[in-house]
């Protein structure tokens, strides 16, 4: 849904409400009068999750691209801010007008309302004979799906986690109503924030509504949602709720319950590749991709929604934006031989000679493929749960499984326990997901944790302490103490404000402005 703000402008163009392709849109009028059109509408959904605007204009990424993926890094510690491009969040000073926080609510609302439109397109499109049932419920379920991740990701940004008082904090507005006119958009503006476990439910409601009515298998098994992908996102889901049973029940139907170690999932038949860097060397067509959004040369969020782009150095005519932080790179729990630094390199020229992550290489296409769930997380997700509940057996498996592909022989746990089992799960977190936008969501999580949170944002290395001294500080030693302080939990700038054109344009989200801004 259009943030209400931004849809009080743009209603006189809601007959061409829904971006198919980079060149044409459907009227309202026409767009669920045949199969074949409800194909692009759903089409433009995906599109509309990958590319993104900034401030209306160029594409930028912001739901699920390349500014959501860096943003989830920015807000967290193991990457360091080189550029102004993310000052406002890598630095906590962003207001209820700065950009990025701004377009990421804009925009994932936009995305919600494109969801919406599909639903209820395809439901009159099925009262009205123009597609089957099932073929129709089919297409809802995308709809669903994508409304589902697009709150949740919504919550982690802007709501309290659910280990603050059970889920009773403000959650945010859960927009089922498609908005293509001004009555609904009235309507819609009567939805208020709700708690942070009625969205919750609501979430969960959507994911396994979508899990009954999609395809196991199809020809776009990425870039398309499937069955395997609502339940593998319902691990992710779970996990933030503190659910650990729920978190197996889900993750035992992608086969996280195998006890021989060798993982292969009964629905979709997702399984590890044996090489780490496979799922972004072949990002269109790999085994253990669940879900990702596509990107082309002829449909990206270009030069500035670019994930190569984004993530890349200037030795490579990228933009220099982020780096790897030697925190991370140097921490005694990352192996020396670990394969995964194939994904980071250490710039030998160019701007900044730092390590940049380079699990995106698609330099001069932008056709980089924005990871959103791969089967590593979902084996993680178990990991962490069967541990939580005292199966440390199962739990090891699962994390041998991830980690044992990428270190060297004799470097394996095997059936020797660490001492700190669920640290050392969250650990291999950090590693496995670097690049992928994953820390904050597991930041924002594990916040109250008495054991294993931050207890809020943590400290950050500043850029400045590292382009004065050659920067061989990454060679597996230094550790630097971050220039820029900690934040704690019970501090306003943990959470993001809601943008100032969502208040000031809807009376019932004026009242419920998370507090401090």
């Amino acid at each position: 849904m259009l943030s209400l703000g931004i849809l009080a402008i743009s209603l006189n163009s809601c007959s061409k409400y829904t971006e198919l392709t980079p060149l044409s849109s459907l009227s309202e009028s026409t767009a669920f009068t045949s199969v074949g059109n409800i194909e692009l509408v759903a089409n433009g959904m995906y599109q509309a999750a990958a590319v993104g605007t900034y401030e209306g204009g160029a594409g930028r990424g912001y739901p699920f691209g390349a500014a959501s993926i860096e943003q989830g890094e920015m807000r967290g510690e193991d990457m360091i801010n080189l550029q102004a491009f993310y000052q406002f969040t890598y630095e906590a000073t962003y207001s209820p007008s700065t950009a990025n926080n701004k377009n990421h609510w804009e925009q994932l609302y936009a995305l919600i309302n494109q969801a919406n439109v599909l639903i209820t397109g395809v439901e009159g499109a099925i009262q009205n004979g123009v597609i089957s049932q099932e073929d129709g419920n089919a297409y809802i379920a995308e709809g669903k799906f994508i409304r589902a991740l697009s709150h949740h990701e919504l919550l982690i940004h802007f709501s309290r986690p659910y280990a603050d008082g059970n889920g009773s904090s403000m959650g945010v507005p859960y927009r089922t109503i498609a908005i293509t006119n001004t009555d609904a958009m009235a309507e819609g503006a009567t939805v208020d924030r709700g708690t942070v476990a009625q969205t919750y439910a609501k979430i969960i409601e959507d994911l396994d509504w979508a899990e009954q009515n999609l395809p196991a298998t199809r020809t776009e098994q990425i870039s398309r949602a499937t069955a395997g992908a609502a339940i593998a996102l319902k691990t992710r889901v779970k996990l933030h709720m503190q659910d650990f049973t729920g978190v197996v029940l889900e993750a035992n139907k992608l086969g996280a319950s195998i006890p021989t170690g060798s993982f292969i999932s009964p629905v979709g038949g997702y399984k590890l590749e044996a090489d780490p860097t496979q799922p972004f060397t072949s990002y269109k067509a790999n085994s253990e991709s669940i879900f990702s959004i596509a990107n082309s040369a002829t449909s990206n969020g270009g030069v500035n929604g670019a994930l190569a782009n984004m993530f890349g150095p200037s030795s490579k005519n990228a933009r220099d934006l982020i780096a790897t932080s030697p925190n991370l790179y140097n921490a005694s729990f990352w192996l020396k031989d670990d394969l995964r630094r194939n994904l980071q390199f250490r710039q030998s020229s160019g701007n900044y000679k730092l390590v940049f992550n380079t699990k995106y290489t698609d330099y001069g296409v932008f056709g980089d493929w924005a990871p959103i769930i791969r089967y590593a997380e979902v084996l993680l997700n178990a990991a962490e749960a069967y541990a939580r509940q005292g199966n440390n057996t199962q739990a090891l498996l699962l994390l041998n499984a991830v980690r044992d592909r990428s270190v060297p022989d004799g470097a394996s746990y095997g059936t020797n326990q660490p001492s700190d089992l669920i640290l050392t799960i969250l650990n291999e977190r950090r590693i496995e997901f670097t690049g992928e936008g994953r820390r904050w969501s597991d930041l924002h999580r594990l916040a109250l944790d008495p054991v294993y949170g931050t207890g809020g944002i943590p400290g950050k290395v500043q850029a400045v302490q590292l382009t004065g001294g050659g920067l061989d500080n990454y060679d597996f030693v230094k550790q630097f103490e971050p220039a820029w302080k900690a934040i704690p939990y019970d501090d306003h700038r943990f959470l993001w404000p809601l943008p100032l054109t969502e208040i000031t344009a809807n009376p019932v989200l004026r009242e419920q402005q998370n507090p401090g801004y």
